[in-house]
């Protein structure tokens, strides 16, 4: 029984869903990002929901990014096991 059924879904709410990201230099997410786990540390070059490409350096391992992404780009990536939360 999901007891918040009834409510309205917002960025402050938490993840309904969740997969694991390949890095592409090509291809979109297929879903906008909530936020992005990084499990092993290293760089997350990223394009953002709105257009522009950032790198986040030295990402921990073990870190959640609350950012709104389209893609995860393989160039400047060395970040590993990616989970994407929409």
């Amino acid at each position: 029984m999901d007891q918040f059924s009834a409510h309205a879904t917002s960025l402050e709410s938490p993840a309904a869903g969740a997969s694991a990201i390949v890095p592409s230099d090509s291809a979109d997410l297929p879903h906008v990002t909530r936020a992005i786990y990084v499990g092993g540390g290293g760089d997350l070059a990223v394009t953002m929901k709105e257009g522009g490409n950032v790198t986040f350096k030295n990402m921990i391992g073990g870190t959640v990014i609350a950012i709104r992404a389209s893609r995860v780009l393989v160039a400047g990536t060395t970040a590993t096991n990616l989970v994407g939360m929409y």
